[in-house]
């Protein structure tokens, strides 16, 4: 059946939708405050004791005064009278007169005053009670206590109105503090569980970009990655993949994880929640898992979208590790909290977690999951060319001289994170312009690496001259060392002008960038750092506390050769390296095994120290020589070492020397300090024993 054009077509009736239940006026902090104001004045009206009732004088005084039913009086200005309140002993209060009088309001309490009646005067109320009371001896009479009561109104004020005011002031004071300042919507105790998230939108753009980061270039390709997922999601669902949900940037402190992630927050042009792990750690119970519940749920709102936890070791700590909190650790509660919302919104819905620590060996194996964290992103310290990068980054603002050369510069600093870096950038501005220059040179970068590695050139610190002495001997023997080992790195530069807290002196040396290690590298590098302690014992025939930093190095490395890298004979190849005490305090090996490890340990340093010995004792000449120099000119570059010691015998380059296509005769400074001085500390280096071959 056809359809007539002219008849048209009935309107769909549209159901009846119920609609929404209005919602109630929101609820306002303020309300709380009124309920707590008006519940302190019922209180106070309610257990008030000042319920009496006014009675004339010749009552009070037939009725109360001369019977001796008067425990005292009280009297106090009232207005323009005065006021005197009376007081019945407890054993007549059950007299049938005082019926009437005895107010109940007060829950049965009748320690108030029961009756009260007005005079004139003070003087006044002494003659009537003396008056009404002369047939009794004086001893006995009742008189009446003067208080300092102004007005009823006075009275209320400071008993009611005060604390009060007060009570309002603490707890306003408390509800910020609790609420982490100022909030909006109600108040900040009801916003205690709220997330403190930072959210960067258009409105608040991050002006960092992929361009202001330097040196990371693998860490970057992945994380500009993640950025294009969130830019361009349906390149990737098309071919059946799926949006990775986390990524975790690991990296030691100061290699640029966290501008890493501003850089993300930049390019990405999406919303961009910042915080830190400290964030969802409280006091209260509960607080932590109510805070990750509320940030993911504004995340949902905002999606797609990224979230980045930096810090997150500080909630992200391996369950069960510390029970002396019981179950109901609030750590692990927001640790579980987290893991849940993790995995619990879909695939597809644009939330991409960022998380940054410098700590991933104490993190729970449940939050390292594919699932949760799909990638792991390492941002390890920059390697040559990475310097060289983040030099020029850092060199930008600055005013150069021609002859400064980034390249040099990134030779001549192996180990330097991006935040030591831009550390010496900003120290050689501050020291060129303490000389009044007006570009920084060369020399300007120089002292500025030399007192980040070594600390604050002490000028007015006066040694004796035998303190100098021992000082230079001790340095020169870790020249001596250094110059005469093949597999020693090459000291290029030997001070003894004290730096720092409690160093007299320090050798530097320009280490081959590396990452395995053998173990004649390992022993050669013993006896280097040993060449001090040696040094001393064979010019002096005595020791001194000098050596405190080189033995603590040595001591560590020892033992980690032997129960961590499996380099003694006797003990075997096993490792005994525990980084996330699975042990729990432990030893995982016998006491007999114990003994053979200390046993091994001395060994292998009393190798050293006879190795050390035999080679200076060969070397004595060029000892001296190089003390006596040291303690002329208190400075000696690898120029001068060649002068007096002669070419290094051994055919390996530095990678300064490599890199450069120099000679090393630039006076380089490089990290790889032995500090010599009591108390010292140990210095970063690009070769730690702590960490060698990890």
């Amino acid at each position: 059946m056809k359809e007539n054009p002219n008849i048209k077509p009935k309107t769909k009736r549209i159901p009846n939708i119920p609609k929404k239940p209005q919602k109630g006026p929101k609820f306002n902090i303020f309300w709380v405050y009124a309920a707590i104001i008006l519940g302190l004045i019922m209180l106070q009206f309610l257990f008030s004791t000042d319920n009496s009732k006014e009675v004339s004088y010749r009552t009070f005084e037939t009725q109360m005064l001369l019977p001796g039913d008067v425990q005292k009086l009280v009297a106090y200005k009232h207005e323009d009278l005065v006021k005197v309140e009376v007081y019945i002993k407890k054993d007549r209060l059950n007299d049938p007169k005082y019926k009437e009088y005895i107010s109940k309001s007060n829950f049965g309490s009748n320690n108030g005053p029961v009756v009260y009646f007005n005079a004139g005067s003070m003087d006044a109320v002494d003659s009537q009670l003396k008056e009404s009371q002369k047939n009794i001896p004086p001893d006995q009479q009742i008189l009446a206590e003067k208080d300092t009561r102004q007005s009823s109104f006075n009275s209320w004020f400071f008993t009611v109105i005060i604390p009060v005011l007060l009570f309002i002031g603490f707890w306003i004071f408390v509800m910020r503090r609790m609420g982490g300042g100022a909030g909006g919507g109600g108040g900040q105790i009801f916003n205690i569980g709220k997330s403190k998230a930072t959210l960067f939108d258009k409105e608040s753009q991050v002006n960092v970009t992929f361009n202001d980061v330097a040196g990371l270039e693998e860490a970057k390709q992945e994380v500009m990655e993640i950025v294009d997922f969130l830019k361009n999601p349906r390149k990737y669902t098309n071919l059946g993949g799926k949006i990775p949900k986390g990524a975790l940037l690991v990296g030691s402190p100061g290699t640029g994880k966290t501008l890493l992630a501003k850089a993300v927050a930049g390019e990405a042009q999406v919303p961009f929640f910042s915080l830190s792990g400290s964030d969802f750690v409280e006091m209260f119970v509960g607080v932590g898992a109510s805070r990750v519940r509320d940030l993911f749920k504004q995340a949902k709102d905002k999606a797609p979208c990224i979230i980045f936890i930096d810090e997150v070791d500080a909630i992200g700590r391996a369950r069960g590790k510390n029970n002396m909190m019981g179950g109901n650790d609030e750590r692990e509660n927001t640790l579980n909290q987290l893991l849940v919302e993790m995995d619990g919104f879909g695939t597809d819905s644009g939330i991409i977690i960022l998380a940054a620590t410098n700590r991933p060996d104490v993190l729970d194996s449940a939050l390292l999951r594919p699932g949760r964290f799909d990638r792991q992103i390492s941002i390890d310290k920059p390697d040559l060319v990475g310097r060289e990068q983040i030099f020029k980054v850092h060199l930008k603002p600055i005013k150069i001289s021609a002859e400064v050369d980034a390249k040099k510069l990134s030779a001549q600093t192996p180990g330097f994170a991006g935040a030591e870096i831009a550390n010496v950038c900003n120290e050689a501005a501050l020291i060129a312009a303490r000389r009044n220059k007006e570009t920084v040179d060369m020399q300007d970068f120089q002292d500025a690496i030399d007192r980040v590695i070594g600390g604050l050139e002490k000028k007015n610190k006066i040694i004796s001259p035998e303190e100098k002495r021992i000082v230079a001997y001790h340095e020169a023997g870790h020249a001596i060392a250094g110059w005469f080992l093949e597999h020693a790195d090459p000291l290029v530069k030997v001070s003894i002008v004290p730096r720092g807290v409690a160093a007299l002196g320090y050798a530097q040396y320009l280490p081959k960038e590396q990452f395995l290690y053998t173990t004649e590298q390992l022993t050669d590098g013993m006896c280097m750092t040993m060449g001090g302690r040696v040094a001393e014992d064979i010019v002096f025939g005595k020791i001194s506390t000098g050596a405190q930093n080189d033995l603590e190095r040595i001591t560590k490395l020892a033992y980690a050769m032997v129960t961590i890298y499996g380099m003694s004979k006797n003990v075997g190849n096993v490792s005994f390296h525990d980084p996330q005490n699975e042990y729990n305090f432990n030893k995982p090996y016998s006491e007999k095994t114990s003994e053979l490890i200390d046993e091994e340990v001395r060994k292998l340093i009393g190798s050293v120290y006879e190795r050390t010995t035999q080679l200076l004792t060969e070397k004595r000449e060029g000892l001296e020589k190089l003390a006596q120099k040291l303690i002329e000119k208190e400075i000696l570059f690898q120029t001068d070492l060649e002068e007096i010691l002669g070419k290094r015998p051994f055919d390996n380059r530095t990678t300064y020397d490599e890199f450069v296509n120099g000679t090393g005769d630039q006076k380089p400074a490089a990290e790889g300090l032995l500090h010599d001085g009591v108390g010292s500390a140990e210095p970063s280096s690009s070769v730690d024993p702590d960490n060698l071959g990890s």
